[in-house]
């Protein structure tokens, strides 16, 4: 489908997002075992019946809030000028990302720093970096011109998405704020350029105009 979402779409993915805000703030204040679908169902106002609609695990609650960074990254990496070269639009494009932009922005950060910490959840954070992997891959490789091997995009994709897991993991366990020195929007460019260093695809890109 193309077009403006229905009406009908809107208030889905608002009550989506009203799940998994309240199942975040009741994971990071107790964590994930201790907390309960249905508690999760109270906080946002809805029946069990009507959680189960949206998600089969409460702990998958929380992945339309997780995915939501990558989603941001993907987004402004594919909106990024034309001429700028790819390696340095993805790490400019992963630093804004998690550059929380107003007060909400920066208390979900905070929550996500708790949900890290959580072991309950490994399995869905995982999930959600191999969903943004495939998101990246297909935007990585809409700026490539033909010819250009598939592999060497997916090794791309897979570094900068590795960088942004092990900058998000490595400020969780740190005492860092979401802004700042050792911020994840610091953590996330520093790993972006560490890892993607030297990745055959630039040398490809090299050859052509980018």
């Amino acid at each position: 489908m193309t077009g403006r979402p229905t009406l009908t779409q809107r208030r889905r993915e608002s009550t989506r997002l009203e799940i998994a805000q309240a199942a975040a703030e009741l994971f990071a204040a107790r964590g994930a075992e201790a907390t309960t679908a249905e508690e999760i169902a109270h906080a946002a106002g809805i029946s069990l019946r009507t959680f189960y609609r949206y998600f089969s695990e409460k702990e998958d609650a929380i992945a339309p809030l997780l995915a939501a960074g990558g989603e941001r990254w993907v987004r402004l990496f594919t909106e990024s000028a034309a001429d700028l070269p790819v390696r340095e639009a993805l790490e400019r494009s992963a630093a804004e990302s998690l550059s929380p932009s107003d007060a909400q922005a920066d208390e979900a950060m905070r929550w996500t720093r708790e949900l890290l910490r959580d072991p309950g959840l490994a399995s869905v954070w995982q999930r959600v970096h191999a969903d943004s992997e495939e998101r990246l891959r297909a935007a990585i490789a809409d700026r490539c011109p033909p010819g250009t091997d598939a592999l060497e995009i997916r090794l791309a994709a897979a570094a900068a998405t590795a960088a942004i897991r092990v900058a998000l993991e490595q400020w969780a366990l740190s005492g860092a704020p979401p802004t700042g020195p050792g911020s994840p929007r610091e953590l996330g460019a520093r790993c972006v350029r560490e890892l993607t260093e030297g990745l055959g695809l630039w040398e490809h890109l090299g050859k052509h105009v980018n």
